[in-house]
């Protein structure tokens, strides 16, 4: 496993790439288009196999040893969503999970050692996640998604300011609906990263979309 400072967090979670196979034509072309988003710029990416026709069992597995393969070979962060048995197989640098997923305080546990992001709606899940342990916030939905069926209502980046005034001093990661337009609104509100879905895997060309986000929140982050 590619060890990461704890210091470097913030700056690991700039550019965070979060997708499976179902967001992608097929499972040759996830990985054709994970190493065009690595060599894009993106900074960390999070296996995120599920939904509809999404890998299962043997395959899954495979897949996801592959793609922390390409991502511990450019010195990205690997992250798994909900599937604490995949991070504990593949050795992933770290798990993600929503309010849904489980028992924070039993993940916690599970996770030890390891990097745990929580998704966080409302100020009230952030400083539950923080109290439990969570290393960074997934705060979002920011704007309207097509990326997840089942997302919340979009709440805009005033979240994050939100966050941020009420004492959340952990990395926060904006997720939902944010385009190369929206990248830079994400970090002035006080974001260390965004996370995208679409906005690499179905562009023309993933590295161009993943160069050009990344100068983006790089020239935001200064702007500071």
């Amino acid at each position: 496993m590619t060890t990461f400072a704890k210091t470097d967090l913030r700056q690991q979670l700039s550019l965070y790439f979060v997708a499976g196979t179902m967001n992608c034509e097929s499972p040759e072309a996830f990985e054709r288009i994970l190493l065009q988003a690595i060599k894009g710029g993106i900074t960390a990416f999070q296996y995120r196999e599920k939904g509809s026709n999404c890998l299962t069992g043997e395959e899954r597995f495979q897949m996801a040893v592959r793609a922390k393969k390409l991502c511990g070979d450019h010195n990205v962060l690997f992250i798994v969503n909900d599937d604490i048995e995949l991070m504990k197989s593949v050795d992933a640098d770290g798990l993600h999970v929503g309010q849904s997923d489980g028992n924070l305080k039993v993940i916690r546990q599970e996770t030890k050692g390891k990097i745990l992001g929580v998704s966080a709606h409302t100020l009230a899940e952030a400083e539950d996640a923080v109290s439990l342990g969570a290393e960074y916030i997934g705060a979002g939905p920011i704007y309207q998604t097509s990326s997840k069926p089942d997302a919340k209502k979009p709440v805009g980046a005033e979240l994050i300011k939100e966050f941020r005034s009420n004492g959340i001093t952990v990395p926060l990661v904006g997720i939902g609906g944010i385009s190369l337009e929206k990248a830079g609104a994400v970090i002035e509100a006080g974001a260390d990263g965004a996370a995208v879905i679409s906005a690499i895997s179905c562009a023309k060309d993933p590295s161009v979309s993943s160069s050009e986000m990344f100068k983006i929140i790089m020239q935001a982050k200064r702007g500071l």
